[in-house]
């Protein structure tokens, strides 16, 4: 296939799958919505999200490096946003003395920038583990 034609269907895939994962977090999110807070100028929350894309990205970057088909690219994008999230729910469950969630809509930037790291961390263990 030629290269460049290749190269927009994974930029269409990654586009695809990051809006795919950005709505699911927005509807585990119970307390707030993501882009009403962004918009008000909320950091913390803009740093939880700006997390969750760059992990991601950083996923489907894996994925694209170790599969031989887009398809494939997809399949595991998809699998690495289920584990984004599942960690984004061990986080706050593992939180008990406070809500993440709470926390973010009050605009508490170092939970926002904790949100973005282990985003960001694990994307790196769940691309680095992509075959």
């Amino acid at each position: 296939m030629n290269p460049f034609l290749l190269t927009f269907l994974y930029f269409v895939v990654a586009i695809l799958v990051v809006m795919a994962g950005l709505f699911i977090f927005e509807m585990l999110t119970r307390k707030y919505k993501d882009w009403h807070e962004i918009k008000e100028g909320n950091v913390a929350v803009a740093l939880s999200i700006s997390g969750k894309i760059v992990g991601i990205c950083i996923i489907l970057m894996f994925s694209s490096l170790h599969n031989d088909t887009i398809i494939e690219t997809l399949i595991w994008g998809g699998y690495g946003v289920v584990l984004q999230m599942a960690a984004y729910l061990l986080f706050e469950l593992f939180t008990r003395n406070f809500s993440v969630e709470e926390q973010l809509k009050a605009r508490n930037s170092a939970v926002g920038i904790v949100s973005f790291c282990v985003s960001v961390g694990l994307s790196f263990v769940i691309g680095a583990s992509i075959t």
